[in-house]
């Protein structure tokens, strides 16, 4: 199968970008001829040519034609075009008629800063509006007016030539609670399919013997960073925090860290270090206040066999089997996750049950063999239409 994977890069880079390197390998891993195009956000975003690229992108839309009159493809798989790609790249590949996969790794086709989260909470003000004039008012996006007027204005124009309905053939969701988020956003429902997150090499199984709490993510508000730390002050038992990743939020971790000898800051690190550190640690906990989408760290802890304890949020509540694979905390109440973070540590029995099954929820639905086929059950879909 020939395929052309669509992707625009993230200035920082993160999950999606990241799963979107695995897709490919995978693909390529099972023989198909893969073709990626890519751009990245690294560039000026005062000029005010920025904003009407977002919407579209012109030098886009001639290179894919370009592309197409060289090259012949099956299926055209696209995960992110905000902003320097643009929707305007599905139009030429519609005119070819190529079928047309999206995955909808977050929010942005329901909410112009594609998190529903403003304020510290979870925000559904703009789901459903065919104009998502709330995301100006609040200046959602980067918390300027201009820049949310861009991205409301993005997805009107596109709601207007109905390019979210007409033209892609399959969206995939990565879990039922996003696809039912999109449903009330008005993505037609037979349109979505759910295929979860993979990692690509399989990581062997630990054993925790360290015992450390670990968290790897985005330092951010709407990961709930906050709360940890909050948490942390509150823990009885004595045990380490391992922080793993960057951010807005990196000084504060830094500042907190350096007065608190059981925490340790790590900062980026490469995935190979990543499961390692996830090998040797007790519990891994998520406690974010956003709806996430499908945070690639859970499917490296289940194949690592580490639980989690993460807040009881959207498609969280689906991901972790309470007391089997982790447990769920309140989200936002710090007190809730200590103590969950305490109790867990003092059952060494059912630490070790909960990692034989968070082993046994990879093996079951998340590994790239099941994804692959998956994913080729989604693209003979749409071949088949054609």
């Amino acid at each position: 199968m020939k395929i052309l994977l669509i992707h625009n890069k993230y200035k920082t880079k993160g999950g999606e970008d990241q799963v979107f390197t695995a897709e490919k390998n995978l693909l390529e891993k099972y023989g198909h001829d893969v073709t990626c195009l890519t751009k990245d956000n690294a560039w000026e975003r005062e000029k005010f040519s920025t904003g009407i690229n977002a919407i579209w992108s012109r030098n886009t839309n001639k290179q894919v034609e370009q592309l197409l009159r060289q090259t012949s493809f099956d299926v055209a798989h696209v995960h992110n075009t905000f902003f320097a790609i643009s929707p305007s790249v599905y139009y030429p590949l519609k005119k070819r008629a190529l079928p047309i996969v999206q995955t909808l790794h977050n929010y942005r086709l329901i909410c112009p800063n594609a998190l529903l989260f403003r304020e510290s909470r979870c925000c559904e003000e703009c789901v459903g509006k065919f104009v998502p004039w709330p995301a100006i008012k609040h200046r959602c996006y980067r918390r300027s007016r201009l820049a949310s007027g861009v991205t409301a204005s993005m997805l009107t124009v596109h709601r207007c030539f109905k390019t979210w309905t007409r033209l892609i053939d399959v969206y995939i969701s990565l879990t039922q609670f996003s696809r039912d988020m999109y449903v009330r956003g008005g993505i037609p429902k037979e349109k979505i399919r759910i295929k979860p997150n993979f990692i690509l090499p399989e990581p062997q199984v630990g054993v925790g013997g360290e015992g450390y709490v670990l968290y790897v993510g985005r330092l951010s508000e709407e990961k709930g960073i906050s709360i940890l730390l909050k948490a942390w002050e509150r823990l009885t038992s004595n045990r380490r925090l391992l922080i793993v990743g960057d951010g807005p939020r990196r000084n504060v971790i830094e500042t907190f860290a350096q007065g608190n000898t059981t925490i340790e800051f790590l900062g980026r690190k490469e995935i190979t270090e990543v499961v390692e550190l996830m090998r040797h640690a007790g519990v891994m906990v998520i406690p974010s206040l956003w709806y996430e989408g499908f945070p690639r760290v859970m499917v490296e802890a289940y194949a690592t066999g580490l639980p989690v304890i993460a807040s009881k949020l959207g498609s969280m509540i689906e991901l972790v089997d309470h007391g089997r694979t982790g447990l769920h905390f309140s989200p936002g109440n710090p007190q809730d996750l200590a103590d969950k973070i305490d109790w867990l540590l003092r059952q060494p029995d059912k630490l070790a049950s909960m990692r034989k099954e968070a082993r046994a929820e990879y093996e079951e639905k998340y590994t790239a063999e099941k994804n692959y086929q998956m994913l080729m059950d989604i693209y003979e879909s749409v071949l088949s239409r054609k």
